[in-house]
C-alpha cells in the first residue's frame, strides 16, 4: 500500500487530497493558502513529510476542447517543481470537468474537494491493477 497525494493547483489556493493504492479512495485533506511561492512549497513540504507519498497527482486544466492555456503551463511547472524539490513522482490528470462536479458549492473547501475528485479520477482511470 502506498500513499498518493492529489493537488488542485491554483494561484491563490492549492487544494490537497490523500488516498492510497490499496483502497483507491480519495478524500479531501486541506487547503494550502500562502502568500508566496516559498511559503506554499514550505507548506507542501510539511504535507509531503507527514504523508510520505509514493506519488503526487496534479490536476491539469485545459479548455473544454482540450487546448492548453496559461494555467496548463503553470500546472506543468508546479508538477516539475514538486518532483524537483521533493523527489516525488508526479502524474498529471485532465481536470476539465472536476470543478463542474462541485461548482454549486462555495468556500475554500471546494479546492480540497476538487483535489479529491482529481485524485479519485486517477484511481478510477489509471490505477486499475
Amino acid at each position: 500500500m502506498e500513499t498518493v497525494l492529489g493537488f488542485d493547483f491554483g494561484l491563490k489556493r492549492i487544494g490537497v487530497a490523500v488516498g492510497n493504492t490499496l483502497i483507491k479512495q480519495a478524500q479531501p485533506l486541506g487547503i494550502i493558502n500562502a502568500a508566496t511561492n516559498d511559503a506554499k512549497f514550505a507548506a507542501i513540504g510539511a504535507v509531503i513529510t507527514e504523508w510520505q507519498p509514493a506519488m503526487c497527482v496534479i490536476g491539469l486544466p485545459r479548455h473544454p476542447d482540450g487546448a492548453e492555456h496559461e494555467m496548463t503551463v503553470r500546472c506543468r511547472r508546479f508538477a516539475n517543481q514538486l518532483h524537483g524539490r521533493f523527489g516525488v513522482a508526479t502524474v498529471l490528470v485532465d481536470e476539465r470537468y472536476s470543478s463542474a462536479v462541485i461548482r454549486h458549492q462555495r468556500g475554500d473547501l471546494i479546492d480540497a474537494q476538487a483535489a479529491a475528485i482529481i485524485l479519485q479520477q486517477y484511481f478510477d482511470e489509471y490505477a486499475q491493477s
